[in-house]
C-alpha cells in the first residue's frame, strides 16, 4: 500500500487531493497544496540575463530573492497583460533533491480545495499544448476537467 508521501503530500485517505486551482489563460491548473507557500500581489520583477525563457525574471519575497516562473511560455500557450486578478503563487519544488522555492505567475487564483484522485483521466498523446511528462494527471473540478502538473519536469 503507497504511502501519503509517495501519492504526494496533499493526498488525504479517501482518495482525494488538497490543491489551490489556478488559471493560466483559459486553462485551470490544480497545484499541490503541500508544495504552496504563499499567494501574494504582483510584485516589481528584474530581468535575468541568460535565464530561461519561461523563468526569466527574479523577485524579492521578503528578503528572498526566487526565480518567477511563467508557465505561459513553458506551455506555449499566449502571453498576456497582468490584470487585477494576476497573482504570484510562491511554491517550493525539489530540484536535484535540493528544496527550491519559485514564484509562479497564475492569470487568476480561484481556491482551495479538494479533488478526486478517483476520476483521474490518462494524459492525451496528442492533441494538447504541452508535454505529457509536464503532466502528473487530469481530473474533474465543477464538471470541468483540470490538469495537475508535473512541476519538477516543468521546471527542469
Amino acid at each position: 500500500m503507497a504511502t501519503e508521501r509517495q501519492q504526494g503530500a496533499g493526498t488525504v485517505q479517501d482518495g482525494s487531493m488538497q490543491v489551490v486551482m489556478i488559471g493560466l489563460g483559459d486553462e485551470k491548473f490544480a497545484l499541490d497544496a503541500a508544495m504552496v507557500r504563499e499567494i501574494i500581489d504582483p510584485i516589481p520583477a528584474t530581468k535575468v540575463a541568460g535565464a530561461k525563457s519561461f523563468v526569466p525574471n527574479v523577485i524579492n519575497v521578503r528578503g528572498n530573492v526566487i526565480p518567477l516562473a511563467d508557465l505561459r511560455i513553458r506551455f506555449g500557450m499566449p502571453r498576456t497583460d497582468d490584470s487585477a486578478e494576476t497573482r504570484i503563487v510562491v511554491i517550493e519544488v525539489e530540484i536535484d533533491n535540493e528544496p527550491v522555492l519559485l514564484g509562479v505567475t497564475a492569470d487568476k487564483v480561484y481556491e482551495v480545495t479538494e479533488i478526486s484522485r478517483t476520476d483521474v483521466q490518462q494524459t492525451p498523446r496528442v492533441g494538447m499544448h504541452w508535454k505529457p511528462e509536464f503532466i502528473r494527471f487530469i481530473t474533474k473540478w465543477r464538471e470541468e476537467f483540470v490538469i495537475v502538473p508535473n512541476m519538477e519536469r516543468i521546471l527542469n
